[in-house]
C-alpha cells in the first residue's frame, strides 16, 4: 500500500518537528511534507491525501485559513490542529468542513496516525455519498425527461395499431434527445412523429421534450401539416442552448381509411414500408434538411399509397448505426431491411430488431434508439 501523503501546515518549527517525531515513533506509513503558510499549502494541495492544518498562521487567522484550504482541497481530507486554549475552535472547524480536529499536546503517535486515517476515510465516505446523491438526482432528472420524451399516444379505436420501443444507449446518465408521439384527430387520421435532437445530455433531452409537446399541440390545434415543421424549426432555433444544434425528424399522417400516407422527412432515416412484396425504405425524393440547419428551409410531403395489410416502421438512427462486431462497420438501412424481411411475425418485430441489433453490436448500443411500428387496423 502506498504511504499516505500528509501535508503539515504549521509555522511553529518546534510543533512541526514534534509532529514528525510522533509519526516516526509508530513507523507511520506516511510521507510528510511541511509548509508554513496557507499560500504555500494551496500550491501543494494537489499532492496531499490529508492536510494537518494549524489555525494560527502568518497569512491567515482562525477559520479563514481553513476556508481557503477547503476551497482548494479537492479530495484531500483536512485535520485541524488546535491548542489547549482554543479547543472549541476545533468543533467550529468541523462545522465549517474539516473532517476532524486534534488538540496539540494531547496526542501521541498512535492517536495522530489514527486521526489521519479517520479523516481520510471520512472524506472518502463523504465523497462517495455526495457522488451517490448526485447520481440519484441525475437519474431522477433523466427519468422525468424520459417520461416527457416518451408519451402515451392519443389514439382512436379506428386508428392503425401502434407499438413503440425505446432503449437508452450505453451512456445511461447521458440521456439523448430521441422522441416520438402519435395523435389521432377528429377527422379519423393518425399523425405520428419521431425525432432525434443531436447530442446527448439533459439540455438535448429537454429540447426533445419541448419539440414533442409543441408538435402535439400544433396537431391538436389543427395547424396545416405543411406548416408544422416550419413552426417547429422556429421553436428549435429559439430554444436551443447553442448554435449548431439540429434535429432530424420524420412525420407521417395516415388517412382515415388507411389507404395513403403523407410522409415528411427532415434529415431523418426513411421509414420502412412493409407490404406483401416485402419491406422497402420510403423514397427520399422529397427529403429535406434537418430542423435548425437553414432558417429558410422548406419541407414537402411524399404521398405514399398503402396497400391492404401494410405496416410501417419509423426509427431513430441509433438502430442502424449499431456496429457489426468489433469493427467499424455499421448495420445500415439495407441490413435492417433484410432483418425485417427474415422475420415474419409483426407482433414481435420490434423486440426482435432490438435484440438482434444489440447482439450484432456485441453489447449495448452507444446511441439511444426509438422505434414505432404502425400496422393497418383490420
Amino acid at each position: 500500500m502506498d504511504p499516505l501523503r500528509v501535508l503539515l501546515v504549521e509555522d511553529d518549527e518546534g510543533d512541526a518537528v514534534l509532529v514528525g517525531a510522533l509519526l516516526d515513533e509508530v513507523n507511520a506509513p506516511v510521507r510528510l511534507t511541511h509548509v508554513r503558510t496557507v499560500s504555500q499549502a494551496v500550491q501543494a494541495l494537489s499532492q496531499a491525501d490529508c492536510v494537518l492544518l494549524d489555525l494560527g498562521l502568518p497569512d491567515a487567522s482562525g477559520l479563514d485559513g481553513l476556508r481557503r484550504v477547503l476551497d482548494h482541497a479537492g479530495q484531500a481530507a483536512v485535520l485541524v490542529l488546535t491548542g489547549h486554549s482554543d479547543e472549541d475552535r476545533g468543533t467550529e472547524a468541523v462545522a465549517v468542513g474539516a473532517q476532524d480536529y486534534l488538540v496539540k499536546g494531547q496526542v501521541d503517535g498512535s492517536l495522530l496516525l489514527r486521526g489521519i486515517r479517520y479523516a481520510v476515510e471520512r472524506r472518502r465516505a463523504e465523497d462517495a455519498h455526495r457522488q451517490l446523491r448526485e447520481e440519484r438526482l441525475l437519474s431522477q432528472e433523466s427519468a422525468r425527461l424520459e417520461r416527457g420524451l416518451l408519451p402515451t399516444p392519443l389514439l382512436a379505436d379506428c386508428s392503425p395499431a401502434l407499438a413503440a420501443r425505446y432503449r437508452p444507449g450505453r451512456q445511461r446518465m447521458q440521456l439523448g434527445g430521441d422522441f416520438y408521439d402519435a395523435v389521432a384527430t377528429a377527422d379519423g387520421s393518425l399523425h405520428v412523429v419521431i425525432g432525434d435532437v443531436c447530442g446527448h445530455g439533459p439540455d438535448e433531452a429537454a429540447l426533445g421534450v419541448c419539440l414533442r409537446i409543441a408538435w402535439r399541440a400544433l396537431i391538436l390545434s389543427g395547424q396545416a401539416e405543411e406548416q408544422v415543421l416550419d413552426t417547429l424549426q422556429q421553436l428549435l432555433i429559439h430554444e436551443r442552448h447553442r448554435e449548431g444544434i439540429f434535429t432530424t425528424l420524420c412525420m407521417a399522417s395516415i388517412a382515415a381509411d388507411q389507404s395513403a400516407a403523407q410522409v415528411y422527412l427532415a434529415g431523418h432515416p426513411s421509414p420502412i414500408l412493409i407490404e406483401d412484396g416485402g419491406p422497402r425504405p420510403v423514397p427520399r425524393e422529397r427529403a429535406g434538411l434537418p430542423l435548425g440547419v437553414l432558417p429558410d428551409a422548406k419541407w414537402t410531403a411524399l404521398t405514399l399509397p398503402l396497400r391492404p395489410g401494410w405496416a410501417m416502421l419509423l426509427y431513430t438512427d441509433g438502430l442502424i448505426e449499431g456496429r457489426i462486431g468489433a469493427g467499424a462497420e455499421r448495420l445500415g438501412t439495407e441490413r435492417l431491411v433484410d432483418l425485417i424481411a427474415a422475420h415474419r411475425a409483426q407482433d414481435s418485430l420490434l423486440d426482435h430488431l432490438v435484440s438482434t441489433v444489440v447482439g450484432l453490436n456485441e453489447g449495448d448500443l452507444e446511441d439511444d434508439l426509438a422505434l414505432l411500428l404502425l400496422t393497418e387496423r383490420r
